[in-house]
């Protein structure tokens, strides 16, 4: 699963562009509790979360995962904007996914409409309100 970060932030009014790092380390704290579990996705098929990329930019950028083993939530900032690395994180884990398990899928979570035209076509998407339901903000 990769997550715009800032999307998922902005979908709530939470007093987040208060201190953003602290928004974001919150955010990246809740994605920890997500891996190993199976949720229904955007096409009502459960699949495990073995790994969540959260794509982090802007002030939000120096914020700090849970998970310092790198088991599960990987935290990649993003040098310039969100947007690109999002897609180059997509596009990696797209053909890291079909060369190590046919059946693996590629989860984007986002509400950005032109984010997810450049995705690639094997990667799928959802809106941040999925992911919020699944963390229980």
């Amino acid at each position: 699963m990769v997550v715009d970060v800032a999307n998922v932030m902005g979908s709530r009014p939470d007093g987040w562009w208060r201190d953003r790092r602290a928004a974001a380390t919150r955010l990246l704290t809740a994605f920890d509790a997500l891996i190993g579990t199976e949720p229904a996705g955007p096409d009502g098929r459960h699949r495990r979360i073995t790994r969540v990329v959260a794509v982090l930019e802007g002030a939000a950028r120096d914020a700090i995962a849970a998970d310092a083993d790198g088991t599960g939530v990987q935290v990649v900032p993003a040098p310039r904007d969100g947007d690109s690395t999002i897609v180059a994180q997509a596009e990696a884990l797209v053909h890291g996914a079909t060369a190590t398990a046919g059946d693996a899928v590629v989860l984007v979570v986002t509400a950005d409409r032109g984010l997810r035209a450049r995705l690639p076509d094997e990667a799928t998407f959802v809106g941040p309100e999925w992911l919020n339901q699944l963390i229980g903000r």
